[in-house]
């Protein structure tokens, strides 16, 4: 592959990267306010036994395994595009 084609997939992938760990760092942040949330609900629905808290917190719970879900993702289109990254750094090299 050409020095040149190389570079350019080199710079997109590391505009992908950067982007994807700005979106993962929102995503932490998000499921860290949720979990928070979550235990919060879980409490009051302890402490007051009655179905529209239960409700609450059921659906709370719900979000939070969607943003762990949505977390988990990223990190693994990160942990993707790194391995990419550090392929076209060795044919960049080699070229």
């Amino acid at each position: 592959m050409a020095r040149t084609r190389i570079e350019k997939r080199l710079t997109d992938v590391g505009r992908r990267l950067s982007t994807l760990r700005s979106d993962l760092a929102v995503a932490e942040q998000a499921l860290l306010q949720v979990d928070g949330e979550s235990e919060d609900a879980r409490l009051r629905a302890l402490v007051s036994e009655t179905p529209l808290a239960q409700r609450e917190h059921e659906e709370v719970r719900r979000q939070a395994e969607v943003l762990r879900r949505n977390r988990d993702a990223l990190s693994e289109e990160v942990a993707r595009l790194e391995t990419r990254q550090d392929e076209l750094l060795d044919a960049y090299n080699e070229a």
